[in-house]
């Protein structure tokens, strides 16, 4: 199992693209949308395909063999 970044957040969700940008997996929020719209990134295993979807602490999203894990900040 490949090491899992830990990436606090202030709110009580985060939307997709935007954990992209903050966690530096998506260089910007249009790099964001393709990888998301080409099915390249994967929430807790399935694959997501809502640029808006709401990401919780506790969940996994993964993208490119990279890992991340939302915790509360």
């Amino acid at each position: 199992m490949p090491d899992i970044e830990e990436i606090p957040i202030r709110d009580e969700s985060i939307r997709l693209g935007q954990l992209l940008k903050l966690a530096s997996l998506a260089e910007d929020g249009i790099q964001a949308k393709e990888f998301i719209e080409n099915g390249l990134v994967k929430v807790d295993g399935q694959i997501e395909s809502r640029r808006g979807a709401q990401i919780r602490p506790g969940s996994v999203v993964s993208l490119n063999g990279q890992s991340i894990r939302v915790s509360a900040g």
